[in-house]
């Protein structure tokens, strides 16, 4: 094993047996991250896996360093089935709401997915549209595999996109925070006040 995991449940597979049990093989697992973010965008994560197939060192995203995430990120796209990362921008969290824009995501990487999975493993407690059997799962990230490995590529994915965005809004250290409302980014806004990729609806930003 490569990677420590922080957490380790006695089968991370147990959420996705139960569409197996029914037949449904290609079971995805969803998940966002940037929910909470003051910046950016939200990004969601469908993936799914070989049944049955195990995966060393997955863990909820949060539950491992950036260098234990990118190589895992690397590894659970090299052995999906299928997997694809959606994003929703700034504009469209301040229009539609930030619950709203996540569940839009999650649905967009669902429906890009080819194959199609026969089954959907959401992480939290809020469900999306969706045509395919689907069950959510409080603390998902941590106890289902599927979902684990959404977690780590989509917090890979848009971890990239906030270091990329730093170089052009250096005064608020996105290659740090990563849009987060830490109080180094809250002194920024301050100082500077929004940039572009700011979410003027979201509390502390626009004030």
């Amino acid at each position: 094993m490569l990677f420590e995991a922080k957490s380790q449940c006695p089968d991370r597979l147990r959420f996705e047996r139960l569409f197996w049990d029914q037949g449904l093989e290609l079971v995805a697992g969803v998940d966002e991250v940037g929910r909470g973010c003051l910046a950016g965008p939200v990004v969601a994560c469908a993936v799914v896996l070989p049944k049955g197939e195990i995966i060393e060192g997955i863990d909820d995203s949060k539950a491992l360093s950036a260098k234990a995430r990118e190589h895992l990120s690397v590894e659970i796209k090299k052995r999906a089935v299928a997997w694809s990362v959606k994003e929703i921008g700034p504009d469209d969290i301040d229009s539609l709401n930030i619950l709203q824009a996540s569940l839009k995501a999650m649905s967009l990487a669902v429906e890009a997915l080819k194959p199609t999975p026969h089954a959907v493993l959401v992480d939290g407690n809020q469900p999306f549209p969706c045509q395919l059997p689907l069950r959510t799962i409080p603390k998902g990230d941590s106890l289902s595999q599927s979902v684990s490995a959404a977690s780590i590529i989509a917090k890979v994915h848009r971890d990239q996109i906030m270091e990329r965005l730093h170089n052009l809004y250096p005064h608020y250290n996105f290659f740090k925070n990563k849009g987060y409302p830490t109080k180094e980014h809250r002194e920024a806004l301050r100082r500077f006040g929004p940039c572009p990729i700011h979410r003027r609806s979201f509390r502390g930003v626009v004030q």
